[in-house]
């Protein structure tokens, strides 16, 4: 039992990708590992995306499709040479596709510790609700 314990608790490494398009940047680009949780009123998206900070985190909504871009700066200053890193740097890019089920106008994110919490709601019509029977 404790071998799959210790299989659950095991963290994977970053995963590179290969995009469809050209970079224009050159450098390393991971999938962020992504949980999805569903209630009856939203979906919350969190992506691990360690190093990016607000300012370097995109969030596009185009026909569907929602695209996450976030780059790390490498930590080393202006006149500073790495000797050993423990991390590589480079960029996350991640995209999903939205059904009709979520109203796109309401959805909101936010980034705190390298994780990415978006905040899809669901449209009204989607969302059970329980009608109340009035008396009289």
């Amino acid at each position: 039992m404790a071998d799959t314990e210790n299989k659950a608790l095991q963290t994977k490494e970053k995963v590179t990708v290969s995009t469809a398009a050209e970079q224009t940047k050159p450098g390393i680009v991971f999938t962020p590992a992504v949980d999805i949780f569903e209630t009856e009123k939203e979906l919350t998206l969190l992506a691990d995306m360690p190093g990016v900070k607000a300012g370097n985190l995109s969030i596009g909504l185009n026909k569907n499709v929602l695209t996450m871009s976030g780059e790390v700066d490498a930590p080393e200053g202006e006149n500073e040479t790495d000797v050993i890193r423990e991390y590589e740097t480079g960029k996350y890019f991640r995209e999903f596709t939205l059904s009709n089920e979520i109203d796109q106008t309401k959805i909101d994110a936010s980034l705190k510790d390298g994780v990415l919490r978006l905040r899809l709601p669901k449209v009204e019509a989607v969302t059970p609700r329980k009608i109340e029977v009035k008396a009289g």
